[in-house]
């Protein structure tokens, strides 16, 4: 921030999200419903979770936001295990 002052660095970390990747291994309702039961919010994520993260950094209403680590995990990182 000190040498470029005008650079934000941000992060997305997302957990478990429905996409071709993850089907591999989520192969079944009964899996994804065992994953689901793990998140606070009783679901797996979707893309649609993690873009509005990203469309979100990218406009003016993230300006004064820096050095953080946006977690879209459907609450798991709130659960103190």
């Amino acid at each position: 921030a000190e040498l470029s002052p005008q650079i934000r660095v941000n992060c997305i970390a997302p957990a478990m999200t429905k996409t071709d990747l993850s089907a591999s291994f989520i192969t079944t309702p009964d899996k994804e419903n065992a994953l689901a039961k793990k998140y606070p919010l009783k679901r797996l994520g979707c893309i649609e979770d993690i873009s509005g993260a990203a469309m979100f950094l990218m406009t003016e209403d993230s300006d004064w936001l820096t050095g953080q680590i946006i977690s879209v995990d459907g609450g798991l990182s709130s659960l103190r295990i």
